[in-house]
């Protein structure tokens, strides 16, 4: 493959931490996002994303090659799915895309590099406020790397959904905690985010606040747990679960 560029043409792809399919899934694409193509080992290649610039290895036959101005094309030009599932027909037939997915919100027809692709099955909704399209993901099992309503973690959960609301954020929790605006305890907002660390210090976890005492986040499934200046604290046992270590704010104007 000599292409610079390619794109996700699979409804979802594991991004892996070396070229094997045995090796960790650290990450993943969901159809459309466009990467930058960094080499080609055998059957793998060694991706970036473009919006958040995550390094890993996807499997060769999940990428569709592009040229650079046909990856300038398609990033001033897509939007994100809204609703969990939309059937597709592309060049290889009809296949299934996520809540998150890149594709056009403007028509039901569109291409990406010079593959067509049309949309089937659109129940396509108006953008709601970031805390109920949050909640969309209410029970969706946690997936180490996971990105998409069928498997998610925690931190692949709040990069997704405030994408919709154009905040790109990097892909893991500890480099969220380093960008986006302090907030003390007693001026948070509903959309805030909060960082909780382990015994080491280490950022480890985020969920999305409702600005009163409740947190939405990726823990077993995404669920709703209480919160407070601790800490996450289980809903039902009680128990606190996750310490926490700082508040950032992203989108100032609700």
């Amino acid at each position: 493959m000599t292409s610079k560029f390619g794109y996700c043409l699979v409804s979802i792809s594991p991004i892996r931490a070396s070229e094997s399919d045995a090796s960790e899934m650290t990450s993943q694409l969901l159809f459309g996002e466009p990467v930058e193509i960094l080499s080609s080992i055998n059957s793998w290649l060694k991706i970036k994303t473009i919006l958040d610039e995550y390094e890993g290895y996807v499997d060769i036959k999940h990428i569709e090659p592009i040229s650079e101005s046909e990856k300038d094309t398609w990033l001033n030009s897509y939007g994100y799915q809204i609703n969990r599932t939309n059937t597709l027909a592309g060049f290889n037939g009809e296949f299934m895309t996520c809540r998150g997915s890149f594709i056009s919100n403007k028509d039901d027809e569109f291409l990406i590099g010079n593959q067509s692709y049309r949309i089937i099955q659109n129940n396509e909704e108006q953008l709601p406020n970031l805390l109920n399209l949050a909640s969309n993901y209410l029970n969706s099992p946690y997936l180490w790397g996971g990105k998409s309503p069928f498997g998610i973690d925690c931190s692949g959960f709040v990069q997704v959904v405030y994408r919709f609301y154009g905040i790109q954020l990097p892909r893991d929790a500890k480099d969220q905690f380093l960008t986006g605006e302090n907030i003390p305890f007693d001026a948070i907002q509903e959309g805030d985010l909060a960082f909780f660390e382990n015994k080491t210090g280490k950022i480890i976890h985020v969920g999305i606040l409702d600005g009163k005492d409740k947190i939405l986040h990726a823990s077993g499934w995404v669920r709703w747990d209480l919160f407070d200046e601790n800490g996450i604290t289980h809903l039902k046992s009680g128990q606190l679960t996750h310490k926490l270590t700082g508040i950032k704010r992203y989108i100032i104007e609700k």
